[in-house]
């Protein structure tokens, strides 16, 4: 097996984590939510909970271009190809940043609140 053909393997994998911690994270979400509904909030607590799924996935899918794309066709479409994913998924992560916690990625937690701190105690 050549390098490259190792290299796409690794990066199908990835790939595949990062599909399947979407899956997976929204599963697990709407079970929570499912067996907690008595608990209010159950709505707010279950996008929190599929979005840092989702933010966990375009992190690995993220990566997984990356991998393929520094290491197996290093030209320079490819790489303007790989920066405009990068940038629309960096979008979407702060996007989803913003929407679970309420604030930037880059702002700093607000004194007394550790994070994750908002969904209590019975959320994990």
């Amino acid at each position: 097996m050549t390098f490259a053909e190792v290299i796409e393997v690794v990066g199908k994998v990835v790939d595949a984590a990062g599909v399947a911690a979407i899956v997976v994270g929204a599963l697990y979400a709407t079970f929570l939510s499912m067996t907690r509904r008595r608990e209010g909030n159950v709505y707010r607590l279950f996008r929190r909970r599929l979005g840092r799924s989702i933010l966990l996935g375009l992190e690995l899918l993220v990566a997984a271009d990356i991998i393929r794309t520094v290491a197996v066709t290093p030209t320079l479409e490819s790489v303007g190809v790989l920066a405009a994913i990068v940038l629309i998924r960096t979008f979407l992560s702060f996007s989803l940043e913003l929407e679970i916690t309420g604030r930037w990625p880059w702002q700093q937690v607000p004194a007394g609140e550790e994070p994750g701190a908002q969904e209590g105690p019975a959320a994990s």
